[in-house]
């Protein structure tokens, strides 16, 4: 989690450079942050018609959902999943696909420029879209209700597609050189890398609280 402290004399581009999330905050909100990234806060937002408040606020928002840990209840547990990755997740690639796109269209003949990124994360979103969907729908709702015989089944075709996101994550990384930005990267470029570095982190974790703290309490029942 970042220690970025958000006032309104933050400069915008150490926002962006530091906080995952914030360049679709100040994209919304009509704030630049590529070039402009210099000034502070509350001078972008008043340039903008933005409001510096509720900026602020979502930032802030933005800081707080990287923190917790996970509750030890199932059902908790669960609706931590959910709402902490499941939802995450969707939200943050909704962002990042068109910000990768970005930056291959402008960057596409800097020679470390992600050639393949977007196309990478667009079969990421689809498989974990789909991944997720089915635990939302059948093994979640399989867990709530105490469990079932034949529940070994489900969890292990969601073991294997974690398998298969474990490895188009990789490809994520392949293409941006594990994620190493070249010298005097622009903002947009670093945003990316920053966003993606949480995205990915946050997909490793999640896999591995279903697969090492959720999914064994019922392979025992």
């Amino acid at each position: 989690m970042t220690t970025l402290a958000i006032t309104p004399e933050t400069p915008v581009g150490a926002i962006t450079d530091a906080l995952p999330g914030a360049t679709e905050v100040f994209r919304r909100a009509g704030i630049g942050f590529c070039c402009g990234g210099d000034e502070a806060l509350a001078e972008a937002a008043a340039h903008n018609g933005a409001d510096l408040g509720a900026v602020m606020a979502e930032l802030k928002a933005l800081l707080a959902r990287q923190g917790g840990e996970a509750p030890s209840e199932t059902p908790a547990l669960i609706d931590y999943i959910l709402l902490r990755y499941h939802d995450v997740h969707r939200e943050e690639l909704e962002w990042l696909i068109p910000l990768a796109r970005k930056v291959e269209t402008v960057h596409g003949d800097h020679e470390e420029a992600p050639l393949g990124l977007t196309e990478a994360l667009v079969a990421l979103a689809e498989d974990l879209d789909s991944h997720m969907v089915k635990e939302e729908n059948v093994l979640f709702p399989m867990m709530r209700a105490g469990g079932h015989p034949m529940i070994v089944h489900p969890i292990a075709a969601m073991r294997h597609e974690h398998d298969t996101a474990d490895a188009l994550l990789r490809q994520v990384l392949e293409v941006t050189r594990d994620l190493d930005l070249p010298v005097g990267a622009c903002r947009s470029w670093t945003a990316l890398y920053t966003g993606l570095r949480k995205f990915a982190d946050d997909l490793v974790e999640h896999m591995r609280l279903e697969n090492d703290v959720l999914f064994p309490r019922y392979e025992r029942v």
